[in-house]
């Protein structure tokens, strides 16, 4: 496991799309079901913080970049969600990839 340094540049850029990577780990995850393979748009880098996956493993500290990523609910739930309702999720650069 490699450790990205504090000072270690974001991946990912305000602005840019990212999608939610659809994988079903096992044990403790942050990324919420609803997202998973979903394309969202990154609001803010929020620094770096340990990856709390990793803590709930027990392999100790796995720090990455957090962000705050914007959903449309529309992609999300269909026709079923509230007309322009948004959903911002803070996740970390391992629960994305670029869309």
């Amino acid at each position: 496991m490699s450790y990205p340094p504090e000072t270690a540049d974001p991946k990912f850029a305000i602005g840019q799309r990212v999608r939610a990577r659809d994988d079903c780990p096992a044990g403790h995850t942050r990324v919420p079901r609803y997202v998973r393979g979903h394309v969202g748009v990154i609001e803010a880098e929020l620094g770096i913080f340990q990856f709390a996956d990793a803590m709930a493993r027990g392999d100790g500290p796995d720090p990455h970049h957090c962000y705050t990523v914007r959903f449309s609910a529309a992609d999300l739930w269909g026709s079923g969600a509230e007309r322009g309702a948004t959903v911002f999720l803070d996740l970390w650069e391992p629960y994305l990839d670029p869309a």
